[in-house]
């Protein structure tokens, strides 16, 4: 097993070979030249971040083994509080909002000797699946600048895939660190819900979103995983089961596991480059000792269905606190001006852009009277039965194998005025979260016009260890 780019930046910082101040310094420049194109970046945290790297680097040599990041720059999505720092959701309703306090996974990252270079793009509110939602405006594929990088963590995927930075944080709610990462082509994790605290992360929908981490390599997931991964009573979801990394997952050897391959996952409307793709990690895998069997999943039709009630129900409720009134964008229109009930509307009529308004919509209207129980109680019903269905898969198989995507990223602009079309490309992701199982996205290949294609794994609740293992094996048969 050989040093990841990470672990050799790590080991240099550590030893004195390498000067953190340095590194954070070519970091900050390679972003402000590189970015203005991409625009995977809302904001660079310059100034702190070569303070942050000074002070790390008058660490005595001694003690810098403790720091399990120790020297290395990392991306966070900008929707991860960051004590002052904007954290503006990609929303003008947050533009100028500096939070107070960090994430729980901030605090992580800090403590961990990581030195944190800039907040990155996304859909405004986590909202969307392309970054093409961003107030701030859409983000640029790396490896084709006409197409989208995927979303909602977009700027944190290509970012990593661009070499601004060599690790970053997303948040995933229905596929939106999986997603991007296999637009961009770099190895992305949803841990299982619980995993990592919520704290900080302005909430989107709470029973699904989960941060995760984004690198260039399957070791780095394991390592950021191990360290973010921390327990937080500050978040009642978080259930304290902090990862444990190990080199033993990163040896290749995969032989005795048994994946399951969906039969609902290799239906109508998968791309034929996508499901090549797939299948040759398929038949990689039985080359490498794993047992292939067949599994049902017979719920997952109504995975997307299933999905955007809950997820717009959610988002319906936790939006509501911003009204102009206790932080964040207020209108200072006249209309604002006639009365509080006015202030309001105008206010997150203007401060919020139109997928937000959409979803907020929706999910008020499934929770409102006479609707409830047809839309928001069956959909939780179903989510229940679409956890079971993974729950039986996996007393026949260690993990599920899957597309990410439908297809590669597509053109910027192409599915802006079709929402249901862009709702569709979620279809392979958004079971994960219902189910509250991790998942993997890995880089197994490339299409006709040489956009990457990524393959997913989802494992039982806790078993990310198999996921990385699996994770792995398919990124080095895959070189």
């Amino acid at each position: 097993m050989s040093l990841s780019a990470v672990a050799e930046t790590i080991s240099r910082c550590r030893q004195g070979k390498q000067s953190v101040r340095e590194t954070a310094e070519e970091t900050v420049a390679r972003i402000r030249q590189q970015d203005p194109t991409l625009h995977s970046f809302i904001s660079v945290i310059a100034d702190p971040s070569l303070a942050r790297a000074a002070a790390l680097d008058a660490i005595p040599v001694d003690k810098r083994a403790s720091y399990p990041l120790f020297g290395v720059c990392v991306a966070v999505k900008d929707n991860i509080c960051t004590e002052g720092a904007t954290t503006t959701c990609g929303s003008r309703m947050l533009q100028t909002f500096v939070p107070p306090y960090n994430a729980t996974v901030v605090d992580a990252l800090v403590n961990a000797g990581a030195v944190i270079v800039g907040k990155t793009n996304l859909d405004e509110f986590a909202m969307g699946s392309s970054t093409e939602n961003s107030f701030f405006g859409p983000t640029k594929n790396p490896h084709d600048p006409s197409c989208i990088p995927g979303g909602s963590s977009g700027g944190s995927a290509a970012a990593v895939a661009a070499g601004l930075v060599p690790l970053a944080l997303g948040s995933d709610t229905g596929g939106s660190i999986r997603q991007p990462c296999s637009h961009c082509g770099v190895p992305g994790l949803k841990p299982t819900y619980g995993r990592v605290s919520r704290y900080g992360l302005v909430a989107f929908a709470s029973s699904l979103d989960q941060i995760g981490p984004i690198a260039t390599d399957v070791q780095d997931l394991g390592l950021l995983l191990s360290v973010i991964s921390v327990p937080d009573k500050r978040d009642s979801t978080c259930a304290g089961k902090q990862f444990i990394d190990s080199p033993d997952l990163y040896n290749g050897n995969i032989s005795g596991l048994t994946v399951g391959v969906p039969k609902e996952y290799f239906a109508e409307g998968l791309s034929a480059g996508v499901e090549a793709s797939i299948k040759n990690v398929m038949a990689a895998l039985l080359g490498a000792g794993c047992r292939l069997v067949d599994v049902s999943l017979p719920n997952l039709g109504y995975g997307i269905a299933t999905y955007y009630i809950v997820c717009t129900a959610e988002a319906s409720s936790n939006l509501a606190r911003y009204d102009g009134v206790k932080y964040g964008y207020r209108s200072a229109s006249d209309a604002a001006k006639a009365s509080l009930l006015d202030m309001y509307r105008t206010t997150r009529q203007e401060g919020f852009g139109s997928e937000v308004k959409r979803r907020i919509m929706l999910g008020t209207y499934v929770l409102s009277s006479g609707y409830y129980d047809a839309y928001y109680l069956k959909a939780a019903r179903v989510r229940t039965l679409i956890s079971r269905d993974f729950d039986n898969a996996f007393t026949q198989c260690d993990a599920v194998i899957s597309p990410v995507t439908p297809t590669p990223a597509f053109k910027l602009g192409e599915k802006c005025d079709d929402p249901l079309q862009m709702y569709l490309t979620d279809i392979y992701t958004v079971s994960a979260n219902l189910a509250g199982i991790p998942g993997i996205s890995v880089p197994c290949g490339t299409s006709g016009t040489g956009l990457p294609i990524g393959v997913q794994f989802m494992a039982p609740k806790w078993r990310e260890d198999t996921l990385l293992r699996l994770g792995y094996a398919t990124q080095e048969m895959s070189r």
